[in-house]
């Protein structure tokens, strides 16, 4: 694994690139318009790459079911039915070895313009993520792109019975699918028979619209139905074509996988596939898992880079951000993952949650920037940056089949104001924001840069402060956090303020930080406000009596004491 820190920007091409300024709920590709691989252009990447990006996750690459018709193209059309949304789900793959129509300047050429997008983005000094979705595909999968000595998906299926080994899919034989909920129809029912397994591991022919209705779920030689026997020897057909498609798109570039509901496929297959796939390539995985009992497994037997810290710290700090939890949780959140801690992938948005400037998380984007300093800087593990968030995107349009929920809609033709605003017809110097937009994306660049460049942040120790605070009056536990990072003769100091309310503080430093970080208690330091940029004279740091500062409201202070020479 690198040893650099990994700042993610997971970008959304479909609506990144889009400018429309006046899209309608529900409408087509012709009414909303769509963004283009195009879009990232080397101006624009320069932009991500300022903002303290190291990598792009591209989400929603791969080519999946869609109401838009591309039949003169080649390609299949899909039933109504079965696609959410008019630009359908880009977690209902429908062709594994193709990507998207929709972000394509040229249909026929659209492979050569996503090769072209992962050469601009190494150009531009950043490493490209795509999506790996292994647990499911679409209904109606069909890979006209695959190369010819590969065979489909379920090309060889016994489809008489409900489980074997080399099935591609699970059956439910005798069954016909009935989709009951009154989704849309085209001039003919959609039919499937026999009924096959939905993707969330729902085993009824009657699945409801709760369900994940568009998927089917992929079979890595589990029988479910017969308590969960295992048949992984000799390999299941399932795991050499998964490898194939792994083996693709890193042979195209790709330097990283975000594997989406990695813990619903069986641990082995990673444990198996991984290696194969890094014996290519240095390449790294990333796996959406959610559960805390299997991280370890995930980790050390499945043999993932990183792991979603979904229910530990971002479910944590959202509390505290919406003053549901006092700010000493977050001490518990590394405790619960000390020994993996390098492997958790930490964020506040991603395509599944709620955005931070929504009316149903804080209401107001600058509530985000204290946990923005803890989830950046708080160890050397990567942090994700969800597009638009660095500029307070609201998520607070109701687009169509998403609805009003304070997310940005992954099923619909939409455009996002704040991007657009941002992009400004393609200058990208965000001349359409509004003043206080402007200065967040500021405060995010600066934050993001000190993460992914200062030696404390990228592989310095750390040391949680909070605990030895506890019962200072100076200093509120349930709306501040602090802790110190150490590199050789550097050390930060992180102070956090999640108040609404500028707050004097007085940090108490134990000896024991001493003796663990290795400097020297009153020893005089260079000292410099790495959020103002202004050198600040010279200063101690001393178990003898805390350090005053002073801390803007929703803000923080992150200071930095250099040694003359290196501390023992």
């Amino acid at each position: 694994m690198e040893q650099n820190k990994k700042v993610i920007y997971q970008a959304f091409p479909r609506w990144f690139g889009n400018d429309y300024r006046s899209p309608i709920p529900n409408g087509t590709i012709s009414d909303n318009g769509v963004g283009k691989f195009s879009s990232f252009t080397p101006k624009a990447l320069k932009a991500i790459r300022e903002l303290g990006a190291t990598d792009i996750w591209y989400t929603g690459v791969l080519e999946h079911a869609t109401k838009t018709d591309y039949t003169n193209y080649g390609i299949r059309k899909d039933h109504r039915a079965i696609v959410k949304g008019k630009a359908g789900s880009p977690y209902a793959v429908k062709d594994y070895f193709d990507v998207d129509p929709d972000l394509a300047d040229s249909v026929p050429g659209r492979i050569s313009e996503f090769e072209a997008l992962v050469k601009r983005t190494h150009d531009a000094g950043m490493k490209v993520i795509i999506d790996f979705v292994p647990n499911h595909v679409a209904r109606q999968y069909y890979s006209d792109a695959k190369p010819p000595f590969i065979d489909d998906l379920g090309q060889h299926d016994d489809p008489f019975v409900a489980f074997a080994p080399n099935n591609n899919f699970y059956y439910l034989p005798l069954q016909t699918l009935d989709l009951k909920f009154g989704i849309l129809q085209d001039d003919f029912e959609y039919s499937e028979f026999p009924a096959r397994v939905t993707g969330n591991n729902c085993f009824s022919a009657s699945p409801g619209k709760d369900d994940w209705y568009e998927t089917i779920k992929l079979n890595y030689g589990v029988d479910y139905m017969n308590g969960g026997i295992r048949y992984f020897d000799p390999i299941p057909d399932t795991w050499t074509k998964m490898l194939q498609v792994l083996e693709f798109w890193t042979g195209k570039g790709v330097d990283g996988f975000r594997c989406d509901m990695a813990e619903m496929v069986p641990v082995e297959f990673w444990h198996w596939v991984i290696p194969k796939v890094k014996a290519l390539k240095e390449v790294f995985f990333i796996a959406e898992v959610y559960n805390p009992e299997e991280y370890s497994n995930y980790i050390y037997t499945g043999g993932f880079d990183y792991l979603y810290d979904k229910v530990g710290l971002y479910d944590t700090l959202r509390k505290v951000i919406c003053g549901q939890a006092p700010a000493a949780e977050i001490t518990k959140c590394w405790q619960a993952v000390e020994g993996i801690q390098p492997h958790m992938l930490y964020f506040l948005e991603n395509h599944d949650e709620q955005r931070i400037a929504s009316d149903f998380f804080a209401g107001k984007a600058e509530a985000g920037i204290p946990g923005l300093l803890v989830s950046a800087l708080m160890n050397t593990n990567p942090v994700l940056i969800y597009s638009g968030q660095e500029l307070g995107e609201r998520g607070m349009d109701e687009e169509g089949f998403s609805g009003l929920d304070g997310r940005t809609s992954i099923f619909d033709y939409w455009s996002v104001k704040s991007l657009w605003q941002w992009s400004n017809g393609g200058a990208y110097d965000g001349g359409l924001l509004p003043d206080e937009q402007k200065q967040l994306r500021k405060d995010y660049r600066k934050i993001l840069n000190i993460a992914s460049k200062e030696a404390a942040v990228t592989k310095g120790l750390f040391y949680d402060l909070t605990y030895a605070n506890m019962a200072n009056n100076g200093f509120n536990p349930k709306r501040q956090f602090a802790f110190i990072r150490k590199y050789e003769n550097e050390v930060l100091l992180v102070v956090v303020n999640f108040d609404t309310s500028r707050q004097s503080v007085r940090i108490r430093i134990p000896e024991e930080a001493f003796t663990f970080l290795g400097i020297e208690d009153n020893q005089a330091a260079h000292i410099q406000n790495l959020l103002s940029g202004k050198k600040e004279g010279i200063a101690t740091l001393t178990s003898a009596y805390p350090y005053e500062l002073t801390l803007p409201p929703y803000g923080g202070a992150l200071l930095k004491f250099t040694y003359d020479t290196e501390t023992k």
